[in-house]
């Protein structure tokens, strides 16, 4: 599986502009998922052949927020992307994830809930 990296619900178009001038001199594939692919396995959208798509079409409500996922790159090349988006004057995106064995098979639904609820709790652990 190639280097890519997937984003969901960048609905600002500015933003998602900075981001992906920023990405392009990686090398790395760029996708924006279209909302009614959020229910596919997130190691399907990244292009893992083992991973089966739905036939379910998503018609419900956006992701509460942005969300980026990193797949098929080694640390040094994560470590690139995460320096990028801080340099593209995009501003921040919470919501960051690397897809794993433990990940793949999720939907972009459950993907965001877990992001989201460890990014809370690491926010939630800094203030205590």
């Amino acid at each position: 599986m190639k280097g890519i990296v997937l984003l969901f619900q960048f609905l600002d178009k500015d933003k998602k502009n900075k981001l992906i001038r920023a990405l392009l001199p990686l090398r790395v594939r760029i996708r924006e998922v279209a909302r009614e692919d959020y229910l596919q396995p997130v190691g399907y959208l990244a292009g893992n052949k083992e991973i089966s798509p739905v036939e379910t079409k998503y018609d419900g409500d956006g992701l509460a927020g942005e969300l980026l996922l990193m797949a098929g790159l080694s640390s040094p090349q994560v470590d690139l992307v995460l320096r990028a988006i801080r340099k593209s004057g995009a501003g921040p995106i919470p919501y960051k994830a690397v897809l794993t064995p433990s990940n793949q098979n999720w939907d972009a639904l459950k993907l965001f809930q877990e992001i989201k609820a460890e990014h809370e709790q690491m926010r939630n652990g800094q203030q205590g």
